[in-house]
C-alpha cells in the first residue's frame, strides 16, 4: 500500500509539474514535448518512452550478465525489468486520470504574467509531490519506476554513482526536448524555469524525506519483509 500510494503521489507530482506550465521535470520531457507537438495522449507517449527504458535495461543488464556470469541474480533482475512494463502502464493511466482532472492555465500569452504567482506555486507543489511520491515508491525496493531504473542500469554499467549518472541522463533528456521543440515547433516546449528547478528541487524533496522518515521506513521493510 505504501508502494501504491508512493506511485500516486509521483503521478500526481508530474502531472501538476505539466499544468503549472513553467517547464516539465526532464524525466518526462522528452514524452511531454512530443505530445505537446504532434497533439497526442501525454500518457500515452510516456508509457512508450518507458517501454524503450525498459529495452535499454534489458539490453544493459543482458551485457552485464554475459560479462559476470557468475552473478546469480540474473534471472530475478530481468523479472523485474519485464515487470516495469505493467508498472508503465498503471502509472500512466494515473498520469492521465490527473491529466484529465486538473485544470490547466489559460494558453492565452498575455496573460501569464497574471497566472505567474499561481503557477510557481502550483510548481512548488508538484516538487515536493514528485519527490515524495520517488522516495515512497522507491524506499519499498519493490519494481522501479523505468525512470530511475534506467539510471541505475547505466550507472551499474559505467560503474558511475547514481547521482552522476542522474545528472548526465536528465541532461541528455534536456537536450533532446530542446532539439525537438526546436526543429519540429520552433520554439522551446515543456522546456523552462519549471525545470531547472524540478532537476535542483526534486532531488533535495527525497533527501529530506529520507531524513526525516528513515526509520519508519526502514521499520515499515523489515515489517514486509517479515510477512
Amino acid at each position: 500500500m505504501f508502494y501504491i500510494v508512493g506511485l500516486l503521489v509521483l503521478a500526481l507530482g508530474l502531472t501538476l509539474n505539466t499544468k503549472a506550465g513553467l517547464g516539465v521535470s526532464p524525466i518526462i520531457s522528452v514524452s511531454y514535448s512530443v505530445s505537446q507537438i504532434f497533439s497526442l495522449n501525454f500518457g500515452n507517449t510516456t508509457l512508450f518512452l518507458y517501454c524503450v527504458f525498459v529495452v535499454v535495461e534489458l539490453i544493459l543488464h543482458s551485457v552485464q550478465g554475459r560479462n559476470h556470469p557468475e552473478n546469480k541474480n540474473r534471472k530475478l533482475i530481468f523479472v523485474m525489468d519485464l515487470l516495469q512494463i505493467p508498472l508503465s502502464l498503471i502509472f500512466t493511466r494515473f498520469l492521465n486520470l490527473f491529466g484529465s482532472v486538473l485544470p490547466a492555465f489559460p494558453d492565452d500569452p498575455t496573460g501569464f504574467d497574471q497566472y505567474f504567482p499561481q503557477r510557481l506555486l502550483i510548481l512548488i507543489l508538484a516538487i515536493v509531490c514528485t519527490g515524495i511520491g520517488a522516495a515512497m515508491s522507491l524506499s519499498m525496493r519493490i519494481v522501479p519506476n523505468p525512470g530511475d531504473g534506467i539510471v541505475q542500469a547505466i550507472a551499474d554499467g559505467i560503474h558511475k554513482n547514481v547521482g552522476f549518472t542522474k545528472n548526465c541522463f536528465d541532461l541528455l533528456n534536456i537536450t533532446i526536448t530542446i532539439t525537438l521543440g526546436l526543429l519540429l515547433a520552433g520554439h522551446l516546449v515543456g522546456v523552462g524555469i519549471g525545470t531547472v528547478l524540478a532537476v535542483i528541487g526534486v532531488g533535495r524533496v527525497i533527501a529530506l524525506y529520507h531524513y526525516l522518515t528513515h526509520e519508519k521506513v526502514a521499520k515499515l521493510t523489515g515489517m514486509a519483509k517479515n510477512v
